[in-house]
């Protein structure tokens, strides 16, 4: 991979981690406990919240696993192990990496096996 498109890969990880950083940092209320009492919230609005709860606190899961994964792929830059497949080892396809800077293995490996 030519140093200007590793360059390039490098700088998306690095936008995206910080765009993700800024989300979970503006989201951090989301998590907060639900109100349970019954003379200010319905029903309904109490099982409305704790879905919405779960549902973000799900998101945010996602958001941090997002995170680590950037974060490998960087090490693997530093590592000079971008672009090639951490179980078999192959070069990764320039366009998957394009589709996702921080994919860490190839097609391959990726698909279930048969």
């Amino acid at each position: 991979m030519s140093v200007s498109r590793l360059n390039a890969m490098k700088n998306r990880l690095l936008q995206r981690r910080d765009e993700i950083a800024r989300v979970l940092a503006d989201n951090s209320e989301s998590g907060a406990p639900v109100e349970l009492d019954q003379t200010r919230v319905g029903r309904l609005s109490r099982i409305d919240a704790l879905q919405n709860q779960e549902m973000a606190k799900e998101t945010e899961r996602r958001r941090n696993a997002e995170i680590g994964r950037i974060g490998a792929a960087l090490q693997r830059m530093e590592e000079g192990e971008y672009g090639y497949c951490v179980t078999c080892g192959d070069e990764i396809a320039i366009k998957r990496l394009e589709l996702d800077p921080s994919v860490a293995v190839c097609i391959g490996c990726a698909s279930p096996k048969h």
